[in-house]
């Protein structure tokens, strides 16, 4: 009978190798050169993960600074926003996230990811739709206890979560968040009259 994976290595590899994507970039990654560079073999990452997008994947998922988790972290805190002026503050308070020293360099990662699930549905797909899903689900669920039907909490949180991610992509195409946070307020600007349920 093998022995099962040992946990605590899977969880360091975990942590290299998302290191390493964060360095690296998802493009032309093969698991030869990654598994030299972290010191093991191709053979033993894909025991450890059975494919190279569940390793990737994995390496996403268990990323502590990941902003939904933080997201779900305030929330868990503060509890769901019960006001428009509420989930202005913690959108707000999570847009101030993106831009923390220790998650900036991870964006053009998560973003490439996103792109890569466009272009190879079938091995990336379920990354990209995973974040939006997650996110909007989040978001659905707040404007929906704020009173809104489920047909126009979604709307609204797909509208929030869409135009959100599109300031992330403009900031990094643009090489600097000045104009995205200055375009990010002006956005809730315009969406907070909509969240009054009346």
């Amino acid at each position: 009978m093998p022995r099962p994976p040992d946990q605590d290595k899977r969880r360091d590899l975990t942590d290299r190798v998302r290191a390493y994507l964060v360095r690296n970039g998802l493009a032309g990654l093969s698991l030869r050169p990654l598994a030299r560079t972290l010191g093991t073999s191709d053979r033993m990452l894909l025991y450890y993960f059975g494919t190279k997008e569940a390793m990737v994947a994995e390496a996403l998922a268990l990323d502590e600074r990941r902003p939904l988790l933080q997201a779900r972290d305030l929330l868990n805190a503060a509890g769901t926003p019960r006001s428009p002026a509420g989930i202005r503050r913690f959108m707000e308070e999570i847009w101030r996230r993106f831009g923390a020293p220790d998650l900036r360099p991870a964006l053009p990662l998560y973003l490439e990811i996103m792109a890569a699930g466009l272009i190879e549905p079938d091995r990336y797909g379920p990354v990209l739709r995973d974040v939006l899903t997650e996110w909007t689900d989040l978001l659905t669920s707040a404007f929906r206890d704020l009173g809104m039907t489920d047909v126009r909490a979604r709307a609204e949180a797909v509208l929030l979560v869409d135009a959100t991610f599109g300031l992330l992509v403009a900031s990094l195409a643009e090489g600097g968040r000045e104009p995205a946070d200055t375009a990010f307020p002006a956005l809730l600007d315009r969406l907070e009259p909509g969240w009054h349920v009346t």
